[in-house]
């Protein structure tokens, strides 16, 4: 049976969003490994929108569903719509928006909260003993969710600490690795945390998808 995956988005962008070689190569990966996908978002709005030509904030709010539908082509649903027994497996894709929007470590760090529909999914999944993959800063919400996980977000020292201080384990990695905690079914990438090439980011992401799979089976 073809195996069904849900991918969380958290807008659209890197600087105020999902990060969009993340996201997009991780679907490429779900297709090609056979799988299919559903992309899910909050409605609710961004902590901020940031123009990312200058990199400077907007005066204006932006959703972060309708953001979201941009990479997903409009095909997307609303996280609350999510249930953990019509998936298999859940992955992450990184960008600030996992860090802003979907939580708040970008401004409390250890002391970070997780948005409740996000915690909700994540919950749902690991208690159902499915995997959960995560890119590059995504790491960091699952940290908070499931206690003692072994996680990789690269090579960042403060990033690093703010895990173990979170109850995290880490393990530093390099472009193209990843992290297995065959214990929790997490299976985590540094992506873009590190200075990445947009073939880097594929074979990471790749690897992510493909190692998420052979869990589900």
């Amino acid at each position: 049976m073809q195996k069904n995956i849900a991918v969380l988005l958290s807008g659209c962008g890197y600087l105020d969003g999902t990060e969009i070689h993340e996201a997009t190569l991780t679907l490429l990966a779900i297709h090609k490994y056979g799988a299919q996908y559903t992309c899910f978002a909050p409605d609710r709005n961004q902590h901020h929108v940031i123009n990312h030509l200058t990199g400077e904030e907007m005066t204006e709010s932006r959703n972060v569903l309708v953001e979201s539908a941009r990479i997903a082509r409009g095909n997307v649903v609303d996280l609350k719509d999510f249930s953990a027994d019509s998936f298999d497996a859940l992955i992450l894709p990184g960008g600030f928006g996992a860090a802003k929007n979907l939580s708040d470590f970008a401004f409390k760090g250890p002391d970070c909260t997780v948005e409740p529909g996000v915690a909700k999914a994540i919950k749902m999944i690991h208690e159902a003993g499915k995997p959960i993959g995560a890119l590059c800063i995504a790491p960091v919400i699952i940290a908070q969710i499931i206690q003692e996980v072994t996680v990789t977000i690269g090579q960042d020292q403060g990033t690093s600490e703010a895990l173990i201080a979170m109850g995290a384990h880490h393990q530093k990695t390099m472009h193209c690795e990843i992290t297995v905690d065959t214990a929790n079914k997490v299976v985590t990438t540094p992506c873009y945390m590190l200075d990445s090439r947009v073939d880097q980011i594929a074979e990471g992401a790749d690897k992510v998808v493909q190692a998420v799979l052979e869990m589900t089976l």
